[in-house]
């Protein structure tokens, strides 16, 4: 009985082998969607993932504070003090990027992604600093009074991404995140570093980050809009475009898990 079960499914992935090789093959045009989620092989290299997708010698760091419901405008004003006393010191080279608040997605959650000119030299030169002064250690302390619970990654920024730039004005931003499989972020490198270029129309591309401490594997991708109908109309437009829609094939197998989270900006966000 069990040698019987072999040959069927055997004879099973035969069959399916030929047909995977005549679609791959196909004489047409356009591909079939089968063979563009057949990935494409990347060769090894001795080089460190981190080295071959970023260029900058800036690590960032993203603060995400799950807050209790009854507590977030006393969290937020504990915070604006914090970002207030951070850079008031000159000499730690540290710099609030944006913060926001969750309006979609995991409610009562706040982020805070901040950028550390001089690397994890850096990084840690301010742990040291931080650690012996007192207001933040009295504002840390305070905090936690308002807090479920938190996490920090810190990051570097994909090379291939466009440069940050601070916005104006009154806009939502959208955070994608995605837990990729491991062994595959110079795939995910290689397909984003095209199809980035279908999102720049309308400037709606802030930022793009891979993970170096924290939970491993995790990719962010933040863009801005004016107003969630800008979303669905940006969105819409780049499936329009030639190519958008292999770069789509080739990354979702890449994925183990991803979702979104819609974002607001607080009053002391240095990007609004």
């Amino acid at each position: 009985m069990v040698y019987s079960n072999m040959l069927k499914v055997r004879s099973v992935f035969q069959k399916t082998s030929i047909h995977v090789r005549l679609m791959s093959s196909s004489p047409s045009g356009s591909d079939s969607w089968l063979s563009k989620l057949l990935v494409r092989r990347i060769e090894p290299s001795k080089e460190s993932h981190s080295r071959m997708l970023s260029d900058k010698e800036v690590v960032y760091g993203l603060h995400t504070h799950n807050i209790r419901p009854d507590s977030v405008d006393k969290y937020l004003e504990n915070y604006k003090k914090h970002v207030q006393l951070i850079h008031s010191k000159e000499e730690l080279a540290c710099d609030l990027v944006g913060s926001w608040t969750v309006k979609v997605g995991d409610l009562d959650q706040a982020l805070h992604l901040w950028k550390f000119r001089g690397g994890f030299e850096r990084v840690d030169n301010i742990q040291r600093f931080l650690a012996n002064n007192k207001d933040y250690v009295k504002l840390q302390k305070e905090r936690g009074n308002y807090l479920r619970s938190r996490h920090l990654q810190y990051l570097l920024a994909f090379s291939y991404w466009p440069n940050i730039e601070l916005r104006k004005g009154n806009n939502i931003y959208e955070i994608r995140s995605y837990s990729l499989k491991p062994g595959t972020m110079i795939e995910w490198g290689n397909n984003w570093a095209r199809a980035v270029n279908f999102r720049r129309n309308n400037n709606e591309a802030f930022a793009g980050f891979f993970s170096q401490i924290g939970r491993l594997y995790n990719v962010h991708h933040i863009w801005c809009y004016k107003d969630l109908q800008a979303r669905r109309e940006t969105r819409e437009s780049a499936w329009r475009s030639p190519g958008w829609d292999e770069c789509v094939a080739y990354t979702v197998p890449l994925i183990r898990e991803m979702h979104c989270r819609i974002l607001e900006p607080t009053p002391f966000s240095p990007t609004q």
